[in-house]
């Protein structure tokens, strides 16, 4: 009995030593083949994926379809291209100024000292002919001299030689001429010759009406000959000093009408021209100056107020143009919706002028009489923008109907595709959770 059970385990004991070595063997081989496979790489986004994204970003805009009810929901209007002119108006700031030509200097022509003051503070209004101050010129007063004696020699010599009296009154006549040139009044000179009396003082008077802007004088100064005394500006009329932008210049003219209101004065608008456009451009601001005249009654407009100046630009009279509300900029394209005979809204580019207050020129891309969207224009580009996405979204892997589904068949729903590297087996349905 013994004999047989040890025969039986020597029988058994080595086909089962055989099967332990082989799965050792096989253990090794899983493990190096395992061990030895390397990560598989990321999926990458299917290159007809990125294909169609940009072919969606860079696609051109597709035409838009509204029936009548859908254009009045959303408040499409609609306007012909049509060769209307393109005003508009150039509005800038600009400040009121002397005019140059009405401004006037007052000084001696001769040497002195300022005796006393009849115009004594800036800002005083005086009219021509009017005494502004008086001097001590003993130049003024030798020639004053000289007249005397001229004028005594020539009684002197009444009844003297014809060679006699001419020399008397030639020097009478030089004194006078003396004291005109030095601009002392003839009726001041007509005085001296009859009362035979020197006046130590020269008065000395405005030439123009206006008002004293600056004052550089007291009373007991020395002045030289040439020295200025006094400043006076004649305020009847005014200039505006404005800048205009490069882009607009092009229809500023001399000649001009402007109007111009000021914040001092609510209200009130005054009427100019343009007198002077300046032949250079400020290089940092791209503005030209501008010079608009004024009249100024009961002088209420001062040098130094703001102005507003507004001036209607005009257009040239055969220019294709169409509302402003036409147009749609996108930074890049300036876009119009043109209505076609068949109803349909398509996207046209084109090319912009002038612009004004309510219409735009178009150079380019439109013909005379289109017909174009004039509201809504956005929610139209929006359309147009979502129908062409969508159609090329069609393009891109899984957004395909299912071939099944095109042939007109139905797929069975238990039925599944076989899973992905893995031959025969089959993705879970449905019907396999339970």
């Amino acid at each position: 009995m013994t004999d047989n059970s040890n025969a039986r385990r020597s029988r058994w004991r080595a086909p089962l030593g055989w099967i332990a070595g082989a799965l050792v063997v096989a253990a090794a081989v899983v493990a190096a083949y395992f061990g030895g496979r390397r990560p598989e790489p990321a999926p990458t986004p299917a290159p007809a994926m990125a294909a169609a994204d940009t072919a969606v970003g860079a696609a051109a805009q597709q035409p838009v379809m509204l029936t009548p009810a859908e254009a009045h929901r959303i408040g499409v209007t609609y306007a012909a291209a049509t060769m209307t002119p393109v005003d508009h108006e150039v509005r800038t700031v600009g400040q009121v100024a002397y005019d140059e030509r009405r401004v006037s200097t007052i000084s001696s022509r001769l040497d002195g000292w300022v005796d006393s003051l009849y115009v004594n503070f800036t800002g005083q209004p005086v009219r021509r002919g009017e005494p502004t101050l008086t001097i001590y010129a003993p130049m003024a007063v030798a020639a004053e001299e000289e007249l005397v004696l001229a004028k005594r020699l020539q009684a002197g010599v009444s009844h003297g030689t014809a060679d006699a009296q001419r020399g008397a009154a030639e020097l009478v006549s030089g004194a006078r001429r003396r004291l005109s040139y030095w601009d002392i009044p003839a009726a001041e000179i007509a005085q001296v010759e009859s009362t035979g009396v020197v006046r130590k003082n020269l008065t000395l008077r405005s030439p123009v009406s206006g008002v004293v802007v600056d004052k550089s004088v007291v009373a007991g100064q020395r002045i030289m000959a040439g020295d200025a005394l006094y400043r006076v500006v004649d305020l009847s009329r005014v200039w505006i000093e404005g800048e205009v932008f490069e882009r607009d210049l092009p229809g500023v003219r001399l000649g001009q009408t402007v109007d111009a209101s000021f914040e001092a004065l609510p209200g009130v608008t005054r009427t100019g021209r343009i007198t002077f456009i300046a032949p250079t451009l400020n290089a940092e601001t791209r503005t030209a100056s501008v010079r608009v005249e004024l009249t100024n009654p009961g002088l209420a407009l001062k040098p130094g107020m703001f102005a507003t100046l507004r001036m209607t630009i005009r257009g040239a009279p055969n220019t294709l143009s169409v509302p402003r509300a036409a147009v749609l900029s996108t930074g890049e394209r300036n876009i119009v919706f043109v209505k076609r005979p068949d109803g349909m809204l398509e996207a046209r580019d084109v090319t912009l002028g002038l612009a004004g207050d309510d219409r735009i020129a178009v150079l380019a891309g439109l013909s005379l009489g289109d017909t174009v969207v004039t509201s809504a224009t956005f929610l139209i580009d929006a359309e147009s923008n979502l129908d062409e996405a969508l159609g090329g979204m069609g393009n891109m892997p899984g957004m395909d109907v299912a071939p099944a589904a095109k042939a007109g068949k139905a797929a069975r729903p238990d039925t599944a595709p076989d899973m992905p590297g893995m031959p025969g087996m089959k993705a879970p349905t449905p019907h396999d959770h339970h």
